[in-house]
């Protein structure tokens, strides 16, 4: 029977108008998201495509101020892409007055860099988290330029994440509206809907949803962490890379209980005089941020708004949750610095004698385990002493979570573990202090001072850079011409020396690590600084 000729022209139109392929279309600076169109930054002459300022959540303000990411608003027509968003409230941890400049709450804008040709490169993707203790910080720093690393074939994403008292408020009214009823990691909650943005989107860019590597230092490692151990972050990240930085206080915790979360949140209203939610979201915002200013003169045990366990967001101690093997378990490329110490030292008391500092010990560990703590930090003279007050320090707020951190994910994970251990120094780079591997992971070693990075500067950024982008491709860092990085099997285990030589080494500070773990288990000593 002859078919209708409407039939057989409408079967027509359906087999030859159907959207074309674009995955060989070659990347420019238009874009289509979800949200609506993007206009970037044209390719520049290594062929990197760039796009700021994107806005991957609405802006949490009037009744969205304290509450969990809402999606993004769209838009018609072509958005501007080509210059960074707003940064969000953040407090003046340096001391001086807090910065307004270019600061707003609707601020949770991404950055993207492309190394992709094609629209289907299918790239892999680095979400990078910035640092500052959760109080300070943004994602549109110049240091933080994703050009170079996306010239090693990758889709690079910066971030901004509410801050302080803006992505940390906890209290019973906030609990009631709030989804599981619980309240205060708005911060966290933002970096989840900025991922979740990416696995929807960042095909658009040349990227692969299915192989993002999140990545940060110091408090962004820390967030690294909470990630892993999140389930509502599952699936969001294939592979996670900690510089710096781990909660890590056994299952005591480290992380400021609920009850005085919610306590502080409660005492802020009466503070402000706006006892009610209501009232609280009407405060302007330069008031609150001046109200609870983080310094780290004035908190440097960093009890001001932060991360807490708040039985939604994060269902138990992230101590706990990667002892018993519930994290979301993804290869882990992690490490720390030489001389972690020295950006925490000038906050700590130094001790003038060796008296005052075996008397100190004795406060903290207990008479009966100074000899096993001189052992583990020295102090056969003041300058020793001094020395090793400054690795306590370090390995305290850095090097000793980091450590746990590892250690723990190589017990109960099941995915691949590699462990590094910075140590350049150089002209350029005096001191291989807490957060100074940054500019090299990045490429973006810009003059210090009156000096600038060196050959041999440049090389080790383009090695680090190589290691990092390798793992992000497919979860190991080894490559074709770089020295072999052999995969961590535990404490003591070898790990990647990274420094004037590049090399495997043995575990930096074994012996320091295991005398704090057999402490730290108990929940007899605490950190006492905060993460940058």
């Amino acid at each position: 029977m002859a078919l209708p000729i409407a039939v057989v022209i409408l079967s027509a139109c359906a087999g030859n108008g159907s959207t074309p392929d674009q995955s060989a279309a070659p990347l420019d600076n238009h874009v289509t998201t979800a949200s609506g169109s993007l206009v970037g930054n044209a390719a520049d002459a290594s062929g990197i495509v760039s796009f700021k300022g994107i806005p991957y959540a609405a802006a949490p303000v009037g009744n969205l101020r304290w509450k969990e990411p809402q999606p993004a608003q769209k838009w018609t027509g072509a958005r501007d892409a080509t210059t960074f968003g707003a940064k969000c409230w953040a407090a003046a941890a340096f001391g001086g007055p807090i910065s307004t400049d270019g600061v707003i709450e609707d601020c949770l804008f991404l950055n993207i860099w492309s190394g992709a040709k094609t629209r289907g490169a299918k790239l892999p993707v680095m979400v990078w988290l910035h640092g500052g203790g959760f109080q300070f910080g943004t994602g549109s720093d110049d240091s933080l330029d994703g050009t170079s690393l996306a010239k090693k074939n990758v889709v690079m994403v910066t971030i901004n994440y509410r801050l302080g008292v803006f992505g940390h408020l906890s209290r019973p009214d906030l609990d009631a509206e709030s989804n599981g009823h619980k309240s205060g990691m708005y911060g966290i909650e933002d970096q989840i809907a900025a991922l979740k943005w990416v696995k929807d989107n960042i095909a658009s860019f040349g990227g692969d949803p299915a192989n993002v590597t999140v990545f940060g230092e110091s408090a962004g490692s820390h967030a690294i962490g909470l990630l892993m151990a999140s389930p509502l972050a599952t699936g969001l990240f294939q592979k996670a890379i900690g510089e710096s930085g781990a909660f890590w206080e056994s299952e005591h915790g480290e992380m400021k209980p609920y009850a005085d979360a919610q306590a502080m949140g409660t005492a802020l209203g009466t503070q402000m005089n706006a006892p009610t939610l209501a009232q609280l979201r009407a405060v302007p915002a330069l008031t609150l941020e001046t109200a609870t200013n983080w310094t780290f003169a004035t908190d440097p045990g960093l009890t001001n708004f932060s991360p807490i366990v708040d039985g939604y967001v994060l269902p138990e101690n992230p101590y706990i949750r990667f002892l018993n093997g519930r994290q979301n378990d993804v290869p882990l490329l992690a490490g720390w610095n030489s001389d972690e110490g020295l950006a925490f030292f000038n906050r700590a008391l130094p001790h003038t004698t060796i008296q005052s500092y075996t008397s100190a010990a004795a406060t903290e560990f207990g008479p009966s385990n100074v000899t096993a703590f001189e052992q583990a930090y020295p102090a056969s003279s003041i300058g020793q002493a001094t020395q090793s007050a400054q690795a306590l320090i370090g390995d305290q707020v850095i090097k000793y979570q980091t450590w746990g951190w590892v250690t723990q994910q190589q017990k109960t994970g099941h995915s691949a573990v590699f462990v590094y251990h910075f140590e350049q120094t150089s002209a350029y780079n005096p001191v291989a202090t807490h957060a100074t591997e940054v500019p090299y992971v990045f490429g973006n070693l810009t003059p210090n001072g009156n000096v600038t990075a060196s050959a041999q500067d440049l090389a080790v950024s383009d090695t680090m850079q190589s290691y990092w982008t390798n793992f992000a491709r497919s979860g190991n860092p080894n490559g074709a011409g770089l020295p072999q990085w052999p995969q961590y099997t535990g404490a003591g285990s070898q790990t990647m020396r990274i420094g004037n030589v590049i090399q495997p080494g043995p575990e930096e500070g074994t012996e320091r690590f295991q005398f704090l773990d057999k402490f730290r288990a108990k929940g007899l000593i605490s950190v006492s600084q905060p993460p940058l």
